[in-house]
């Protein structure tokens, strides 16, 4: 049996291949939407992928099952738990408990371990060639190292209203009944790992184990004494800010995302081509340097997606495809880096990247608005704004400020004043310089604080 993992570090999200190399067929499960890897792992091994699913209706990023359906010919399977409300929209064979897939000798199992989402499916998985019993579980967003998915994401993302309770004792019945009944050996291999917000304290592990989960997580004492309501109330005590396309993954992915194919290749722009499309508001440029260089000078307009490692995630911070269809235009040195971020961002559901640009010089030019920490006490702003997650902004805040994390603020514009201008800041300066530059595409005048609150915290530390 050949079982790789397939890590997407810009999400921290896992997904996996599972082959038969003796009958050289493979089933992938919780594909991404850039399907290349995929492919060329099944060309490596000499294998053809004829089955493709998924753990649940992902939050945070768009599943590429479809997409790889599409270019394979592999037939999809889907959960078809969870109840009228929580079934898929597109055309795939449903998956109930104790359903099987087989791969020559290896048998994949569907188990239903509702509490993140009530369609949740893990995969038992047996080698046949070596076993009779199984020795792996895919756990999606079930079971973590160290930790356990998170409940709440119905409510904080997709419009649930205290379905947090319901899915944390789901949770706590789905680890007495599914999960810790299983032999010790068993080895887990989880959806996500650390830095993933679909829990709060993933461990960056890429495997565990069911016997080590039970012993040393902090939830198997809870399960062993049967303490339900201590499990949820830890459970939902202290989970991050939810991002607010988390809400526009789950809606997409239940529908069925758009099947894109083979993708064309992006234009270069050349400098005045691009600044006549600019003017005339057809394009959007991504500017991936570092706050240090934006700061010194950038494209009015301009969203600041520093660097490709972290492109998903902020891309998905600063645009919104649901409400516009801009086409993005990528600073990049060349067609083969600008390629990954359109990877990248194809992940969040942002299909509109078409070309890139190797400078921005012959552009027209802005300077970010920035302010000292010396200067923050005689401005005379109309909101000072926390763009860091609520736990930060709990454990140490400039005083008066307002929270709102850097994934939630385009979505929330009415917490922000009218008019005046707003000085930003997050922990050194790299998410205020993203959120910012959204903010200030929207029409906001935003005033980014230097070093952010890093700086103002050194400054009044020095002072005391």
């Amino acid at each position: 049996m050949l079982l790789e993992r397939i890590y997407d570090e810009d999400l921290a999200q896992a997904g996996y291949f599972i082959g038969c190399q003796s009958k050289g067929e493979a089933v992938v499960v919780d594909a991404r939407r850039d399907i290349r890897e995929y492919l060329d792992l099944a060309a490596r091994h000499g294998m053809t992928i004829t089955a493709v699913t998924e753990t649940h209706i992902h939050a945070d990023y768009l599943s590429g099952t479809r997409e790889l359906a599409a270019a394979t010919g592999a037939r999809v399977y889907v959960s078809g738990e969870g109840g009228d409300d929580w079934q898929y929209r597109f055309d795939a064979e449903r998956l109930h408990h104790g359903d099987k897939l087989t791969l020559g000798n290896i048998t994949v199992e569907a188990v239903h371990t509702p509490g993140h989402t009530p369609e949740h499916l893990s995969f038992l998985v047996t080698d046949g060639a070596f076993a009779d019993t199984p020795g792996y579980l895919l756990s999606g967003d079930f079971v973590f190292s160290g930790d356990l998915g998170r409940p709440d994401l119905l409510d904080e993302a997709a419009g649930g209203v205290d379905t947090r309770y319901e899915g944390a004792k789901q949770i706590f019945r789905s680890l007495k009944d599914s999960f810790v009944t299983l032999p010790d050996h068993v080895q887990v291999f989880p959806g996500h790992g650390s830095g993933s917000a679909c829990g709060k304290a993933l461990g960056a592990l890429p495997s565990t184990s069911v016997g080590y989960e039970r012993r040393y997580a902090w939830w198997g004492g809870y399960v062993e004494r049967d303490d339900e309501q201590g499990f949820i109330d830890e459970l939902l005590d202290g989970q991050p800010d939810a991002h607010a396309y988390f809400g526009r993954m789950k809606r997409q992915n239940r529908q069925g995302p758009t099947v894109l194919g083979p993708l064309s290749p992006l234009r270069e722009y050349a400098p005045a081509e691009l600044s006549a499309a600019l003017e005339a508001n057809q394009v959007v440029v991504v500017d991936t340097r570092g706050q240090d260089e934006v700061h010194a000078g950038t494209v009015p307009g301009a969203l600041n997606i520093p660097g490709v490692d972290k492109a998903a995630s902020f891309g998905a911070w600063v645009y919104d495809p649901e409400k516009e269809d801009t086409p993005l235009v990528v600073l990049a040195p060349d067609e083969e880096v600008a390629g990954e971020y359109r990877d990248h961002l194809l992940r969040v559901g942002i299909d509109t990247v078409t070309g890139y640009t190797t400078t921005l010089e012959g552009l027209p030019t802005a300077t970010p608005e920035m302010i000292g920490p010396d200067e923050l006490g005689s401005f005379d702003a109309a909101m000072v704004l926390d763009v860091r997650n609520k736990s930060e902004h709990s454990d140490g805040h400039i005083p008066g400020s307002a929270q709102l994390s850097g994934g939630r603020v385009l979505w929330n514009l009415d917490q922000l004043p009218a008019d005046g201008p707003i000085v930003t800041y997050c922990q050194s300066g790299v998410r205020n310089s993203v959120a910012a530059s959204a903010l200030r595409r929207a029409g906001y005048r935003v005033v980014e604080l230097e070093g952010s609150y890093g700086a103002w915290s050194a400054r009044n530390l020095a002072s005391a």
